[in-house]
């Protein structure tokens, strides 16, 4: 879901009173998970109710695509985390976002913190970088949210996740062309500024030439998903919370 998640508060529309389990929709956030490790891209405001639903019992670092509210929100929810290893979250994003957290999440960095206050180790990355967390191997690609630079992520050589996307530069475009996996954003029909529309979606989509594309970041301005997935071609799908994908 987009920010506002869906149903959104107060909306009477057809998406936020369908009965399609697929038309409710969190924040959004992806968990990355082998035996033996674990990680999560973005921890939005429904972070809590993501990883209880996934049976989560572990985690050994967050990646941050940016810095706005339904992706950074959730941060103070990885106390669990925190306590049960007994060491601070590693937290992997572009030294803005970083800059942010530290500002928004100040209690979390005082000098003589609160007993319960969470503890971050915040490291910085940029475009290309490739971090190994045990065997998931995480490789940042610059894209544009609008006028605002932001991170997407390559799993394992396998899979894109491309989150709040308006242009994806040349550079980008190469590195994941032809993938198994596309996670794409895809907000509305109607233009908007930062965001992919249903058709600007699709044509990225092509142009990479994922074997398959899933899209992400809906809002209910799209309408319920049975309107419009018979639009899509047979190698792109509507994602929904609790999709799995195992490569």
């Amino acid at each position: 879901g987009t920010s506002q998640g869906i149903p959104v508060i107060g909306c009477t529309c057809k998406t936020c009173t369908s009965d399609d389990p697929r038309d409710t929709r969190l924040r959004c956030s992806a968990l990355v998970r082998d035996e033996d490790h674990c990680v999560v891209i973005d921890v939005g405001p429904d972070f809590r109710a993501q990883a209880l639903a996934q049976s989560m019992d572990r985690l050994d670092a967050v990646f941050l695509t940016h810095e706005h509210n339904d992706h950074i929100m959730g941060l103070d929810d990885l106390r669990p985390m925190i306590f049960k290893f007994m060491k601070p979250m590693k937290i992997y994003g572009e030294p803005r976002v970083l800059d942010d957290i530290k500002t928004r999440f100040s209690y979390a960095f005082e000098k003589h913190s609160y007993p319960g206050a969470p503890s971050f180790d915040l490291c910085p990355i940029h475009p290309g970088d490739v971090l190994h967390i045990g065997s998931i191997k995480v490789e940042a690609i610059r894209v544009h949210h609008g006028p605002l630079p932001i991170l997407g992520f390559v799993i394992q050589d396998q899979i894109a996740y491309l989150t709040d996307t308006k242009e994806i530069p040349e550079q980008s475009v190469n590195r994941i062309k032809d993938i198994p996996v596309l996670i794409l954003d895809m907000l509305r029909k109607k233009h908007h500024h930062s965001h992919n529309t249903f058709d600007e979606a699709v044509a990225h989509s092509e142009m990479i030439g994922a074997a398959k594309t899933y899209f992400i970041h809906l809002s209910h301005m799209m309408g319920p998903t049975k309107e419009w997935e018979q639009l899509l071609s047979p190698d792109i799908f509507p994602s929904f919370d609790g999709l799995s994908i195992e490569i």
